[in-house]
């Protein structure tokens, strides 16, 4: 009797137990690591260093312990293959059918005299192939000399193509062209766009991307005037989890019940260390399925030592310093809603174009020569042209005009336009490619100001972080800087 009552004891400890090993989650097997502006910038400075990142950190090597680097990479070959299964090509194979004169090498703004670049590069990229203005209000990210390189083949991690494969054509979008959320799974929703609401299912691609969906990311950020005068300087931090559609690792699925009770999909959270002013302050977004709920931003101000909820309307202010507002967040944040600044949706354009992309995060901006981008590489990628274009007038830009890949599915450049019509802002990424991982880092943002000439370059890498657990995102987590 005493026998087995210690023996059902004893289950009941091991089942207990078990129960709270599963439910602390998969991040729990991991501790934290975590790198600094002062560490990162030992492999290379946000301006004026031409130092290859990627290869300093040997893919992330040097960053992340063995067991954790070993969870997040795959089979190259394997990650080829079954993206190509599903978007049905690969990138190499689809371009160089046009202006076969512009072969791979080195070239300079000079030889747009002789080669139709203008043919093969959007227009932002085709004016600020020169050199800059040597007076009155510019710039920054001019770029006199390039290397055009083959076009290489990229997809996404393997979980994420397989996740993509399983669930391919049961996304669904309204008789509107909205997506119908609870038909979407994981995975990219539409691959292959196509149909009377095509330029939708593009948008939504780059809505349902796995660009941080689990990791941890650092940005330093630098302002310029219109005559070039540096302005402004930011350093921040950030950590972001998925919280549905997770399939890298575990748990897949949904993070928890309560992100399954209350429909979230990410939460991102950024932390301010400079200027001085905004040390401390913490931004957390989470964000929401319900198309018409809006997304939960909550202001952590330090000085202040309070937390804010922004409203709607706030998401429309700039974001401090940045030539953007909080809905450019990575080129767009903003939620596709009928009601609530609706917009027309088109395919304006398809083809190729010269796209910058790097795989060795050695292109750096030169102060010293005008804020000129340097060691950029570019290669032929197959790109559709989406224009949204708003229909209610109360909303800050009246039009968007996207130019996003084929085969990654990522948005490469935007322009915004004013409620007068006028080019207001654009927002360029820079994009470095992980191949061992299948992820991509937005190693530079370029933000101009096209009415108050002004920009910033952003510089911005990021990692997986398998520690983080929804601990990480709570509200005592807002409170981080005494």
């Amino acid at each position: 009797m005493k026998k087995g009552k210690m023996f059902r004891m004893g289950l009941l400890v091991l089942f207990i137990s078990v129960f709270m090993i599963v439910s602390w989650g998969w991040a729990q097997k991991y501790e934290k690591y975590e790198l600094s502006i002062a560490q990162l910038e030992k492999y290379k400075a946000s301006i004026d260093d031409p130092a290859p990142f990627y290869k300093n950190i040997e893919g992330y090597k040097k960053i992340m312990p063995p067991e954790a680097y070993k969870r997040v990479t795959y089979d190259v070959e394997a990650m080829k293959k079954t993206w190509a299964e599903v978007i049905g090509f690969s990138a190499p194979d689809v371009v160089g059918k046009v202006y076969p004169e512009i072969k791979p090498g080195k070239y300079t703004y000079k030889d747009k005299e002789k080669l139709p670049f203008d043919k093969v590069m959007w227009k932002f990229m085709y004016d600020h192939f020169n050199p800059p203005p040597s007076s009155g209000p510019r710039h920054i990210a001019y770029f006199p000399e390039i290397e055009i390189v083959p076009t290489r083949q990229y997809y996404p991690s393997l979980p994420v193509a397989e996740a993509t494969k399983k669930y391919m054509g049961t996304a669904k979008l309204d008789d509107q062209g909205y997506l119908m959320e609870d038909s979407y799974t994981a995975g990219y929703p539409f691959p292959r766009p196509d149909g009377k609401f095509k330029a939708q299912q593009i948008i939504y691609n780059w809505m349902k991307n796995y660009n941080l969906d689990g990791e941890y990311y650092w940005e330093h950020c630098h302002g310029y005037t219109k005559d070039l005068r540096h302005d402004y300087e930011d350093n921040a931090t950030a950590i972001s989890i998925r919280l549905q559609g997770r399939v890298k690792w575990e748990p897949f699925g949904w993070l928890d019940e309560r992100a399954k009770d209350q429909r979230e999909l990410k939460v991102f959270q950024y932390t301010s260390l400079a200027p001085r002013d905004l040390y401390g302050n913490v931004l957390t977004i989470t964000s929401y399925f319900d198309a018409n709920k809006d997304d939960l931003f909550l202001m952590y101000i330090n000085q202040l030592r309070r937390i804010r909820k922004m409203t709607a309307s706030d998401l429309q202010d700039p974001a401090v310093g940045q030539d953007m507002i909080y809905e450019d967040w990575q080129g767009f944040q903003q939620k596709l809603n009928l009601k609530r600044y609706p917009y027309k949706y088109e395919v304006i354009g398809e083809g190729e174009f010269l796209v910058p992309i790097t795989i060795d995060g050695s292109p750096y901006m030169s102060s010293k020569e005008n804020c000129i981008i340097k060691n950029l590489q570019f290669e032929r990628r197959p790109c559709w042209v989406v224009q949204m274009t708003g229909l209610d007038k109360n909303y800050i830009y009246s039009k968007r005009i996207w130019y996003v890949d084929k085969e990654i599915l990522y948005l490469h450049h935007l322009d915004n336009y004013d409620q007068k019509g006028r080019l207001y802002r654009t927002y360029t990424s820079l994009w470095g490619f992980v191949p061992e991982m299948g992820i991509y880092n937005q190693t530079q943002a370029w933000e101009l100001d096209h009415v108050d000439t002004h920009s910033t370059n952003c510089i911005t890498y990021s990692y997986p972080a398998l520690w983080l657990n929804r601990n990480d995102f709570s509200m005592s987590g807002l409170v981080k800087a005494k």
